[in-house]
This record gives structure tokens, C-alpha cells and sequence, in this order.
């Protein structure tokens, strides 16, 4: 059972807020700090929102926390990929023989806001925004926040969890006391990076091409994927190498883009419709994994989530793990009875 800790959770994304969520209805007392405004009533995708797709694991936590069923009506089924070749021709290959498992296409944002709107609804949360976590002291188990009107705050809780993604303030702490804890960590950078364009809804507002897949533009050593969105538009990914021919830093001018498209994927170009603007406004992002062990200290911090163990996106499996994590540290804390020196140790 819950007894009165006090549990401080850095990051209110999809993992740090689905935990809040379900340690709210275990009725600990949750402070939930983040850097970013509240994504519901600010823009702040800036281009680097990479669709989710949501499998089974995803809504087993979804199921935890009683939301299953109120995500699955904002979720497009991708019931096969649809591999589109350079000559235009394509291959329908479905995700299982059994018609009853696929993947699910769903806006990070809009996904992230559904766990906001519900886990605003517990007093037991104190929720806030604009607040960058600058350091956290182990010794003390308090950490240390920077407002955005660059005013400090000390927090000092039972339990810290940083759910602060890959590049987590609270996994760099643990990681300069390291020495003390034996904590390791690494980084690996990929030699390619990611950059979002659209296909906009046509003219009636339906998508564009078939609507319940995955569109995978298979090139060997780079590719492009396009996920369904509610509004009838899709977003596209384009995972490309930053050096070489068919790399971002030779991609220069509207010229030689618009002539890379048309050549390598000629069956999207007529559904790219504002491809030079969204190509030279969006930005170009980094791509790599992360580990660490352990992923607690002490038996009063934890990380979870992409802090813990950030992986590529072509895997489709981050939110997934993430939210697996939940599931997990939630079944450990019901057999130690709400203990958490006996959960996390």
C-alpha cells in the first residue's frame, strides 16, 4: 500500500507523465516538473514530433491507468507496411496473419495530451511547466530546478525519477558521481539523422494515398516512412545519412532537393506539396541509442524511458518500452507492498 512518499517525477512526456498517472491512483503525493511549456496551449513541435506507433505493449499500460479505451479513438490502425520501390510499384506485407494485430499510428502531442488532462484531474499532483531540472544531489535526494523567469527551486522528495529523455538532467548527475556508484553509461550517435515533411490532406480533407499503413520508401542505406494522422494528413519521415549523395549536407538549395525527390521517390512528389518550404524550415535531427546500468541508485533514484534506454526510432518501440516500464516498476511495487528501497534495490 502507498504510504505518504513524497515522489518527484523530471519530464512530463509520454513516460514521466503515464507514471505520475498511475502513482497518483496509488495515492503517493507526485511532484511533476517540466522543462517545456505545456504542449496543449503552446507549439512546440518544431518539427520533431516522429509519429508513434503504438503496439499492444503500449496499451497494456494505456489499460493500466483505465485509458485504453479513449486513446484506441484517436489511433489509426497500420495493418501492413506498404513498401513503395523506385519503379512506383508496391508490396503490401501485413504486420501478422491474424487480423487482429497490428500497429497504431498516434500523434505524440495528442497522446501526451490525454495523459496531462487526466493526471491533472488527482490533487495529489502538483504539475508544472517551464521548470528545467539543473541538477540533482543524490546525497540529499533534492533537486534543483530553473524556472523559465529564471527563478530556483529545491525539491526534495522520497524517491526522484528521472523521465527526462535521452538527454536526461538527472542521468547526467548520476553520471558525474559516478565513481561513487559505478555507473556507466553510453551514447552512440548514428550517422544519419531524421527530417519531417508533410503530405496535407487533399482537397476534401481525405488522405492521399491508402490510410490504414505504413508507408516505408525502402533506398538501401536511407529511407522515408510517412504515418496517417486524424486530420487526413501525413507526416513524413526522411532518415538520411548527413554525408554523401544522398546525404542532408549536399542537399542545399530547393533545386537539387525538389531533383532528389523526383528521382528517388517519385510516387510522393505529387503529395509533397510544400516539400522545399518544410525541408529548409524543419530542422535536421540527431539519431542515436543510449544505455546505462545501473538504472536506479541507492534505491531512491530511477530513471525510465528514453533517459534510461533511448534506441533509434526505426524499431517503432520506444514509447512502447517506455510505457512497458511502467507496467513493470508498477508490478514490482504491488509485490513489495509499496516499498520502494525493496522495489528498486
Amino acid at each position: 500500500m502507498a504510504g505518504n512518499e513524497h515522489i518527484l517525477i523530471v519530464g512530463a512526456g509520454l513516460c514521466g507523465t503515464l507514471l505520475a498517472l498511475r502513482l497518483a491512483q496509488r495515492g503517493y503525493q507526485i511532484s511533476l516538473f517540466e522543462k517545456r511549456p505545456d504542449l496543449r496551449t503552446t507549439d512546440i513541435s518544431a518539427g520533431r514530433s516522429i509519429n508513434l506507433a503504438i503496439s499492444d505493449r503500449g496499451f497494456r499500460a494505456l489499460r493500466l491507468v483505465g485509458l485504453e479505451k479513449s486513446v484506441k479513438t484517436v489511433v489509426i490502425p497500420m495493418r501492413a507496411r506498404l513498401i513503395h520501390f523506385m519503379d512506383e510499384s508496391t508490396r503490401y506485407s501485413p504486420y501478422s496473419g491474424r487480423s487482429s494485430e497490428f500497429i497504431n499510428s498516434v500523434s505524440r502531442g495528442g497522446l501526451n495530451g490525454v495523459l496531462l488532462d487526466e493526471v491533472e484531474q488527482y490533487e495529489n499532483v502538483d504539475l508544472r511547466f517551464n521548470s528545467s531540472c539543473t541538477s540533482v544531489d543524490i546525497k540529499t535526494n533534492t533537486a534543483k530546478f530553473k524556472s523559465s523567469d529564471g527563478n530556483g527551486i529545491e525539491v526534495n522528495a522520497d524517491v526522484i525519477i528521472g523521465a527526462d529523455g535521452a538527454g536526461s538532467a538527472v542521468r547526467k548527475s548520476i553520471f558525474e558521481q559516478s565513481l561513487r556508484y559505478r555507473f556507466d553509461f553510453s551514447q552512440h550517435w548514428l550517422t544519419h539523422g531524421y527530417k519531417e515533411l508533410s503530405f496535407p490532406p487533399d482537397n476534401s480533407g481525405n488522405h492521399r494515398i491508402e490510410k490504414e499503413v505504413l508507408h516505408i520508401w525502402p533506398r538501401g542505406e536511407y529511407m522515408m516512412i510517412a504515418l496517417p494522422n486524424m486530420d487526413g494528413s501525413f507526416t513524413v519521415t526522411c532518415f538520411f545519412p548527413f554525408k554523401g549523395p544522398s546525404g542532408f549536407d549536399e542537399l542545399t538549395n530547393p533545386e537539387n532537393v525538389r531533383a532528389y525527390f523526383t528521382k528517388e521517390f517519385p510516387d510522393a512528389i505529387p503529395h509533397l506539396i510544400d516539400l522545399e518550404t518544410e525541408f529548409f524550415s524543419n530542422p535536421t535531427g540527431l539519431l542515436g541509442t543510449i544505455k546505462c546500468y545501473p538504472h536506479q541508485v541507492e534505491g531512491k533514484i530511477l530513471l525510465l524511458g528514453d533517459a534510461a534506454h533511448a534506441i533509434v526510432p526505426f524499431y517503432g518501440q520506444g514509447m512502447n518500452a517506455a510505457f512497458e516500464d511502467v507496467v513493470v516498476l508498477d508490478k514490482i511495487l504491488e509485490a513489495h507492498n509499496g516499498n520502494w528501497e525493496s522495489t528498486l534495490l
